[in-house]
């Protein structure tokens, strides 16, 4: 069976492509001279699945859709305290070139605008930046060398934002070459199926969806993502994320990128700007897509189901001499404070305890926890626990497969078993 996905992406680009509205970012030469009409967009799934309509195989230069990704190999090289010394996280109200820095601090506001953007890049080489863009797009990427020379023509507003930032002791690097190689930075080609996948990899925690790389730690795309949310459309920043509700970045190519974590990566290209530098029919494509999809990020999803899925007696000649709780999903706070209300609620009789995690898909670091210390006070109120983990998710089992014991904490040693 052919997927639907690709036809419905092609529904929305036919219904958002008559708008005619908006201007090409005519400040700078070489993009002035865009073919309007283009339009694209890419669907990745954090499992490794790509959907392009449109003009898909179009390159673009990536612009300001690089300040997420030059943010979150800085903070993977320095740390995130070091970077916070440079640059703030709030949002700043406004435009992306705006000349203004925390009073105080001389910080930039925040990384997504261009002060913040020429602080972070100073943080890094150019080297740094081509392969780490490379490894979150999963392919090599180049520069379009024209727009390069045009840009670099043109950015005296960035020039003179460097000056300030060096003038405040924000940036020690030289001026003139933080603005040259941030202007590299922007002007890398990518088409949006590239993009989708570097979004998707900010959603995936930092795994290429595809090539399964690990680009950066977990914890810096939490953050990246969640300056993104709050910064990454600038001074419309709140109009977007109250009606879209995806962590999102733009640039003035026309390209524009959403990711929402744990699900996809997005990106949609079309060269017409908005008066706060967004593609027009990109946000319309977002506004649509989050509206069918339920893809806002504060939507409020049906009530999880118990972890619990069921609770019977031990099966075959064990019956009656004990419990098996089977639990299901995710096991993180949620599922598990439900899970150690019911067994505080209506504590198994005496006998033996399986909690059989087959049905189990994940298992974050604060339900671990509070699953061992169920355990532990189930041990100590004299049952004799075995968990069942064939995929063998919790942290302290072997790499192997042979049968072992995790460590609950305060002396217990609880059996952990491939198959129950």
């Amino acid at each position: 069976m052919r997927s639907p996905i690709p036809d419905y992406l092609t529904e929305v680009l036919d219904v958002c492509g008559g708008d005619g509205g908006g201007e090409l970012a005519a400040y700078i030469p070489e993009l002035a001279e865009a073919d309007p009409d283009r339009f694209a967009m890419a669907l990745a799934t954090v499992d490794g699945a790509v959907y392009g309509v449109g003009d898909d195989d179009v390159r673009f230069t990536i612009q300001s859709i690089s300040k997420p990704f030059a943010y979150a190999l800085a903070i993977a090289d320095r740390g995130l305290d070091a970077v916070l010394e440079k640059v703030g996280v709030e949002p700043s109200g406004d435009a992306f070139n705006e000349l203004s820095l925390e009073v105080g601090t001389g910080r930039p506001f925040n990384p997504m605008i261009n002060a913040g953007a020429l602080t972070v890049h100073a943080l890094l080489d150019d080297e740094r930046v081509r392969r780490g863009f490379s490894a979150f797009a999963g392919r090599e990427l180049e520069i379009d060398e024209d727009v390069f020379t045009s840009e670099l023509e043109t950015a005296d507003r960035n020039r003179a934002i460097a000056f300030m930032l060096r003038s405040h002791g924000i940036v020690e690097e030289d001026a003139q070459a933080v603005v040259e190689g941030y202007t590299r930075q922007c002007s890398l080609l990518v088409d949006v199926k590239d993009l989708a996948l570097m979004a998707a990899t900010l959603a995936n925690g930092g795994v290429h969806p595809v090539t399964g790389q690990r680009v950066v730690p977990h914890e810096v795309t939490r953050h990246v993502m969640a300056v993104m949310a709050t910064c990454g459309m600038y001074d419309a920043a709140g109009d977007w994320f109250t009606s879209v509700g995806i962590p999102a970045k733009s640039g003035v190519a026309g390209g524009l990128i959403g990711a929402l974590p744990g699900q996809v990566g997005l990106a949609t290209f079309s060269p017409r700007l908005d008066q706060h530098g967004n593609s027009v029919r990109g946000v319309q494509v977002f506004e649509r897509l989050s509206s069918d999809m339920g893809m806002h990020l504060m939507e409020v999803p049906p009530p999880a189901r118990s972890l619990i899925r069921e609770r019977t007696d031990l099966p075959g000649d064990r019956e009656g001499e004990g419990w098996v709780f089977e639990l299901q999903g995710s096991v993180n706070f949620v599922g598990m404070e439900r899970v150690l209300r019911t067994l505080a609620d209506e504590p198994p009789s005496e006998g033996a305890v399986v909690l059989d995690l087959t049905r189990v898909h994940e298992v974050r670091d604060v339900g671990r926890r509070m699953l061992l210390e169920a355990v532990r006070r189930l041990v100590a109120d004299g049952h004799d626990v075995t968990i069942v983990d064939p995929d063998g998710m919790l942290e302290a089992f072997p790499d192997d497969h042979a049968d072992g014991d995790v460590d609950a904490g305060g002396g217990v040693e609880v059996p952990v078993l491939r198959r129950r």
